[in-house]
C-alpha cells in the first residue's frame, strides 16, 4: 500500500531535479574558498539563485531554463551546519584491475539546462560573477543532445527512465528522511570514451556490450543478453522491485581534440542505488563479471551531492550556522507552495 508523506513534508518544494529533457545543459562544479566572508556570499547566494534562474530564463520563455544546485558533504559542515541529510557522504570509489570510478573535489554543483545553449552559458556566465572570489572552478562541461537522445557511442541513453510521477518517487526524498523530505541525491562523473577502439568493433559485439540493439533501441532477449551487459548491471532489485534513478546523461567532447565523452549524471532518493551499480559495473556482479564498456570507457571525474529542495534553499540564513540543530525546512508553511503527494520510499512498499 501506499502511504503519502505528512502535510507538513509536502509542503517542501523540489528543485526542478525531474525537469524534462533539454537540448543542452552545463555541468558547473565548483569548490567554495576558505574564509568567512566566502562562506556567506555562498549562503547568501542561495536565496538568489531562483531570481536568477527567472530573470535569465524571462529572456526566452519557451527556453525552458532550469538550474539545479547540490552541495558536497564537507560543504555542507561548512556552510549549512551540523544537520545533515541522512546519506550525505563523500563519493565511493570502485575499481578493480585497470577499472577505477575516481573520486574528485567537488563542493557545488549547478546543473544547468535549457533548450537553447546560449541560455545555459548565460546563467552560468550569471552564476560565476555572483559567486567570484568565493568559489574556484573546478569543472565546467557543456553538454548537448546528440541526434535523438544518442551518446556517442551510437546508443539511445535513457530509454528507462522513470516519468511523471514514478519520477518524483525514485528521486525525491520522503518521510524516511522527512527534514530533508523534497531534497535528492546526484551523483556525476564525467566519462571519456576511445572512440576508435569502439568503433572497431561489430555492432553485434557492442549491443552485447550494452545490452540493447543499436539502431532500435530495443532489449536484447535474457537468452543471448549477457550477465556482463551494461543494462544488467545497472537493473538493481530490491525485493522483487525494480529501483528507479532518473538519468540526465549528455554527450560532450571536443572533436579536433579526440575528446568524445559521456556525463553521467544520476538523480535518487538514496545513493546506494547508484553506488551498487557503479560497484557492479567496476568490481562486477559477482566480482569479475565487470561492464565491457569501461574497456573502452574510463571515468576521469566523480562527486556526490545533495540537492537540497527549493524552499530549504530560499531559507538559506547569510550568518555562519549554529551548533544546534535547525529546525525541519519541511515545516515551513506557506500556503503558496506544495508540491502534491510524495510517495513513501518505493523499496519499502
Amino acid at each position: 500500500m501506499t502511504v503519502s508523506v505528512a502535510a507538513d513534508s509536502a509542503r517542501a518544494v523540489p528543485q526542478p531535479v525531474a525537469a524534462p529533457l533539454t537540448g543542452a545543459a552545463i555541468f558547473l562544479v565548483v569548490t567554495v574558498n576558505l574564509g568567512v566572508e566566502h562562506r556567506a556570499a555562498v549562503r547568501l547566494f542561495c536565496s538568489d539563485l531562483a531570481k536568477l534562474v527567472r530573470a535569465v530564463g524571462f529572456r526566452d520563455l519557451d527556453g525552458g531554463l532550469t538550474c539545479v544546485m547540490g552541495f558536497g558533504s564537507d560543504a555542507w559542515d561548512r556552510l549549512l551546519g551540523p544537520k545533515r541529510p541522512a546519506e550525505l557522504h563523500t563519493f565511493r570509489e570502485f575499481g578493480a584491475g585497470a577499472r577505477h570510478a575516481v573520486a574528485t573535489p567537488g563542493d557545488l554543483l549547478f546543473h544547468i539546462r535549457a533548450r537553447r545553449m546560449d541560455l545555459c552559458f548565460e546563467l552560468a556566465t550569471q552564476i560565476s560573477a555572483q559567486l567570484a572570489g568565493a568559489v574556484s572552478p573546478v569543472d565546467e562541461v557543456h553538454g548537448f543532445r546528440y541526434f535523438d537522445a544518442r551518446d556517442l557511442l551510437g546508443f539511445v541513453d535513457g530509454t528507462e527512465n522513470p516519468a511523471g510521477q514514478a519520477a518524483l518517487d525514485a528521486v525525491l526524498i520522503g518521510p524516511e528522511d522527512v527534514d530533508f523530505a523534497g531534497g535528492s541525491y546526484v551523483i556525476v562523473q564525467k566519462y571519456l570514451h576511445d572512440l576508435a577502439a569502439w568503433n572497431a568493433l561489430s555492432t553485434e559485439a557492442q549491443e552485447r556490450i550494452i545490452g540493447r540493439t543499436k539502431l532500435a533501441d530495443i532489449e536484447l532477449d535474457d537468452a543471448v543478453k549477457p550477465t556482463s551487459a551494461h543494462n544488467a548491471l545497472t537493473t538493481i532489485v530490491e525485493g522483487g522491485q525494480e529501483i528507479k534513478i532518473l538519468r540526465d546523461n549528455m554527450p560532450f567532447g571536443q572533436a579536433s581534440q579526440g575528446e568524445f565523452g559521456t556525463y553521467f549524471i544520476g538523480y535518487s532518493r538514496s545513493p546506494r542505488t547508484i553506488e551498487q551499480m557503479l560497484e557492479n559495473m567496476f568490481v562486477g556482479r559477482p566480482p569479475g563479471n565487470y561492464d565491457r564498456l569501461l574497456d573502452i570507457s574510463r571515468a576521469v571525474t566523480g562527486s556526490l551531492f545533495f540537492v537540497p529542495s527549493a524552499t530549504f534553499l530560499e531559507s538559506v540564513m547569510v550568518s555562519e550556522p549554529s551548533d544546534e540543530p535547525a529546525r525541519s525546512v519541511a515545516s515551513i508553511s506557506d500556503g503558496s507552495l506544495g508540491i502534491g503527494t510524495l510517495k513513501r520510499d518505493p523499496r519499502y512498499e
